[in-house]
Order: structure tokens, then C-alpha cells, then sequence
């Protein structure tokens, strides 16, 4: 059975960091690209972060660049997300993706981002 365990959100001030990690099971992780999604209300679903096998270049959504980093640990089956200088437009709720043609996503974990 697959499953993406997200943790770490919450609610955080601005200029504040968090942490998210997804624990994945039941699936080959190794094999498949990583990444971290995200949804604000009223607004589509969009790609934050991708990484590879560990030692490829990651990517990030232009929103992002320099303030989130993307890791990701083949022997522990996880993938973090670290996010810095966090403002209010990165509220949202927060999905772990594996890719290889096939999607499997996470039930999500909200980050809020306010005073």
C-alpha cells in the first residue's frame, strides 16, 4: 500500500521557517522524482519544489528560489522541504507528490504564514 506522510506544518509568523518532511512507503522511493505541491484556497494547485536522485539539481517554482530547499534521504524514505523568510503568500496546504508517470500524492499539511 502507498503512503506519503506529510508533518511539520502549522502556523508561523512572517519571516518565520518550517520544516515539512513526507515519510513514503510501500513504493520504491529511490526510483521516483520527488516533489512538493501547494495549494492556496481559491487557487490551483502549484509545483514548489522537484528533486531527483540525491546528487541531481533540484528546481524550484520562481516564488520560491532562495528561501525553500528541497532534500531528499533514500535510505530513510523522506523528502523535507525547509522554508525560510516565509511570508503570507506561501499559506497553503502543502502535498508530497512521487512522480514516475504515475502520480501518488499525500493528504496535505497547512502551513499558515500570519501575524
Amino acid at each position: 500500500q502507498v503512503r506519503l506522510v506529510e508533518s511539520g506544518g502549522g502556523l508561523v509568523q512572517p519571516g518565520g521557517s518550517l520544516r515539512l518532511s513526507c515519510a513514503a512507503s510501500g513504493f520504491t522511493f529511490s526510483n521516483y522524482v520527488m516533489r512538493w505541491y501547494r495549494q492556496a484556497p481559491g487557487k490551483e494547485r502549484e509545483l514548489v519544489a522537484g528533486i531527483g536522485n540525491p546528487f541531481s539539481r533540484p528546481n524550484y517554482a520562481d516564488s520560491v528560489k532562495g528561501r525553500f530547499t528541497i532534500s531528499r534521504d533514500n535510505a530513510k524514505n523522506t523528502v523535507s522541504l525547509q522554508m525560510n523568510s516565509l511570508a503570507a503568500e506561501d499559506t497553503a496546504v502543502y502535498y508530497c507528490n512521487a512522480h514516475r508517470g504515475a502520480d501518488f500524492w499525500g493528504q496535505g499539511t497547512q502551513v499558515t504564514v500570519s501575524s
